[in-house]
């Protein structure tokens, strides 16, 4: 990989946490109640989780079984515009979703037997803080090992205004390079998923140029 450790840490500054966002309406315990049964109607069996993103290397739920599987149908794209977490007003940060079209590699993991409501509202709670995300998770069908599993994931298929579709890899490279929030930079969540699905044996071709583009942009600091 070419974006370095030290690259990452050139990209994070302090940033104050603004709080909650005045433009998503709050969900409530009943809400949140609602959707996992809501999600889980019909459901059977373990609970798996299609991981893409952040997922891969900060789950927040008890993991069980990890499997590398393939999304088809869906493609990673940085199409998220986010003027709080890892971006700010005067640098919007960008966070991936699925959009659809291709295939895409990630992670399936198991929410841990025995834990899957706690699991579950623990990701609804972080991936839908507002009642304008409800729509954000979906089931879809991946494939592991020759097995076709039904998983859930989120941020599939986004609509609505934070939304920007079709950037340029430059341009998704500079946001991520510039772009820093209270959560951290764009470039440090660009690095954790690389090297986590490195591990796995997983590569996304997109997401390994987007990381040379960010290394040469970083790089680029010193000769200015």
């Amino acid at each position: 990989m070419t974006l370095t450790p030290e690259q990452v840490q050139r990209t994070r500054r302090e940033v104050p946490d603004p709080g909650p966002d005045p433009s998503f309406t709050p969900l409530t315990d009943e809400d949140y109640a609602g959707l996992s049964q809501q999600l889980l109607h019909g459901h059977k069996g373990p609970l798996w989780i299609f991981a893409y993103g952040s997922l891969i290397w900060n789950p927040g739920f008890a993991v069980g079984r990890i499997r590398p599987a393939v999304a088809h149908g869906w493609h990673r794209s940085f199409c998220l515009e986010l003027t709080s977490w890892r971006g700010s007003p005067e640098i919007p940060g960008l966070m991936m979703a699925l959009e659809r079209g291709g295939s895409t590699t990630g992670l399936l993991m198991e929410i841990a037997p025995g834990h899957e409501a706690e699991g579950l509202d623990a990701l609804l709670r972080r991936e839908m803080p507002g009642r304008e995300h409800a729509g954000m998770a979906r089931w879809i069908k991946t494939r592991a090992e020759g097995e076709d599993i039904r998983a859930l994931t989120f941020w599939a298929g986004p609509t609505g205004p934070i939304v920007v579709s079709g950037l340029a890899p430059e341009t998704v490279a500079w946001r991520l390079a510039h772009a820093c929030g209270h959560a951290g930079s764009g470039a440090e969540y660009l690095y954790s998923t690389v090297a986590k699905m490195d591990e796995y044996g997983l590569r996304d071709r997109n997401l390994w140029h987007l990381q040379h583009l960010v290394a040469e942009e970083v790089a680029r600091w010193d000769q200015t």
